[in-house]
């Protein structure tokens, strides 16, 4: 059984194509060029996945209410959203209980939440989160081909 680390570049991999698939033929972002690869290893963690996206969520509630009274556009706002993303997730990881099964509940990465966050505002919070999961869901399954047996639950 392979560790998701070791995975991960191929992963990451088969998400910046299957974003760049996403983006020309559905004109939507996967919530990030790298995001649907990160979320592919976690398909197996509902809790990570539902962190990650709260995190992103307040991310993006948070950066909305800011830009309400600070001008905040351009590489500011992105900044500003990877930094808030960074701060949800590691806060919610650490408020975060144990899982059922005795397992660390964390938020998937250090910038997937702000990178998500970026597209909720871009284009949507149904649209984003909707491609992102799908996406994920294919990488996984091209994975699950390629790797076979050897991919870790």
């Amino acid at each position: 059984m392979q560790e998701l680390h070791e995975l991960l570049p191929l992963s990451i991999g088969l998400g910046l194509a299957v974003s760049i698939l996403f983006s020309e033929t559905f004109g939507i972002a996967a919530g990030g060029m790298i995001v649907p690869g990160y979320l592919a290893l976690n398909l197996g963690n509902p809790y990570n996945m539902l962190l990650t996206m709260l995190a992103s969520l307040v991310t993006f509630w948070v950066v909305r209410g800011v830009s309400m009274f600070v001008i905040v556009y351009g590489r500011r706002r992105t900044v500003l959203m990877i930094l808030c993303g960074y701060i949800a997730g590691q806060t919610i990881s650490w408020l975060a209980p144990i899982g059922p099964d005795g397992s660390t509940i964390q938020v998937i990465g250090y910038i997937i939440p702000g990178l998500i966050a970026i597209w909720l505002d871009r284009q949507g919070v149904i649209e984003t989160l909707a491609s992102a999961g799908t996406a994920a869901v294919i990488v996984r399954l091209i994975l699950v081909l390629v790797v076979g047996s050897e991919l870790s639950p």
